[in-house]
């Protein structure tokens, strides 16, 4: 039964969790963690680790994707970014960077606004794609709803092979009032790659996406403390625990429906350290989508600057420009340690191994069935 709360005369609000209000319970069983397997597969992809980048240019440039591909992960560039609006975007980031200095904290996300006014221009975002596509890594990319039918055909012929619908909030079907709806099930239905959507909160739209023929569903916001905005400027959220596990009673029930189709499962946001990550799992996601915690990579692009996507929305920002984690490490040792921090802002994958296997649970699948309990 869903723990209704009455809020107000004849209002109820139902009681929903965060990634900070539960923890793991141990099982009576141990193993090591060398025999702990974190591989993760989607369609005909396969990785190393359940990771996936949020598409920001703060954290994903074309070498930056191929270097977290070769890691293990899945890099994810914005098709709608600098990358493909500016051929010097080395010079657009220290515009940035230099605007740290100015006292009126709207001034970040003004230049990046401004940034983003430039077309997209296919030719450098072909560019872009051809650096991932050549170092042999999984080409992927993300669009908006918006520009989703627009831009894919660029993408596909770019050699995109995993394809990322997102936007702050998705549906099946988006309506607008100038031009024709992007309906996600006939449009996904015309490709021939697998196509991640979101994002979603709540079990309904996560089971319509996976209706659509999505490969994978994005559960969250990409919310980050301090940094995204999209609860305090459209008043919209549900805290990340309750919506992993309502997404993954989704899978389940479409699983059932479909007679054994599954749709994949992604955390994103809410998560700032590695015990998020194996909570994020623990609740029933497949695979984790991270954004500010990569900020701490010596190779991301923004140099310590961390923002989404909907920062450069052109008149309703939902995330401000600030700067990431206080540690700076290189990329392997951020995913696979060692680190001599001790507060899981390093080695976030060595950690989801070793809770895992202080756990008892060999592969990721199994973990999701991991006793979980409630701090209030």
């Amino acid at each position: 039964m869903r723990d209704l709360v009455e809020i107000g005369m004849g209002r109820t609000a139902r009681r929903a969790y965060d990634l900070d209000d539960v923890e793991i319970v141990p099982s009576r069983r141990t193993r090591s963690s060398a025999v702990v397997s974190t591989t993760w597969q989607i369609d005909a992809y396969r990785f190393d680790l359940p990771l996936v980048t949020h598409p920001t240019d703060a954290i994903v440039s074309p070498a930056t994707a191929v270097e977290i591909g070769k890691l293990g992960g899945l890099g994810v560039l914005n098709a709608e970014g600098m990358w493909a609006r500016h051929r010097d975007v080395e010079g657009a980031m220290r515009r940035l960077l230099d605007t740290v200095k100015d006292e009126d904290p709207t001034a970040l996300v003004r230049v990046l606004q401004e940034l983003h006014s430039a077309p997209v221009q296919p030719e450098l975002l072909d560019e872009a794609l051809r650096t991932v596509r050549e170092s042999g890594v999984t080409v992927a990319a993300r669009v908006s709803p918006q520009r989703a039918a627009e831009l894919t055909p660029h993408l596909i012929a770019a050699g995109v092979e995993v394809l990322v619908v997102q936007g702050t909030i998705i549906s099946a079907e988006h309506v607008s009032g100038d031009s024709d709806p992007l309906n996600l099930k006939e449009f996904i239905g015309g490709l021939d790659v697998p196509v991640i959507a979101g994002g979603v909160t709540d079990y309904r739209t996560a089971m319509h996406l996976m209706r659509t023929g999505a490969a994978g569903v994005i559960v969250g916001h990409g919310y980050t403390p301090g940094i995204t905005s999209t609860d305090r400027v459209l008043g919209i959220g549900v805290p990340m625990a309750t919506a992993i596990i309502d997404a993954a009673a989704a899978r389940r029930d479409y699983l059932d429906e479909t007679g054994g189709r599954y749709v994949h499962v992604l955390a994103d946001g809410g998560m700032t350290s590695s015990g998020d990550i194996a909570k994020a799992i623990a609740c029933g996601a497949d695979a984790v989508m991270l954004g500010a915690p990569l900020a701490a990579s010596t190779a991301a692009p923004g140099h310590g600057l961390y923002w989404t996507a909907a920062a450069a929305h052109p008149s309703l920002p939902r995330s401000r420009v600030a700067a990431g984690p206080e540690i700076e490490v290189d990329l392997r040792t951020l995913l696979y340690g060692p680190s001599s921090d001790p507060d899981g802002a390093v080695n976030l994958f060595g950690a989801l191994r070793r809770a895992m296997a202080k756990t008892g649970y060999s592969d990721l699948k199994e973990f999701q069935r991991v006793g979980l309990s409630v701090r209030r």
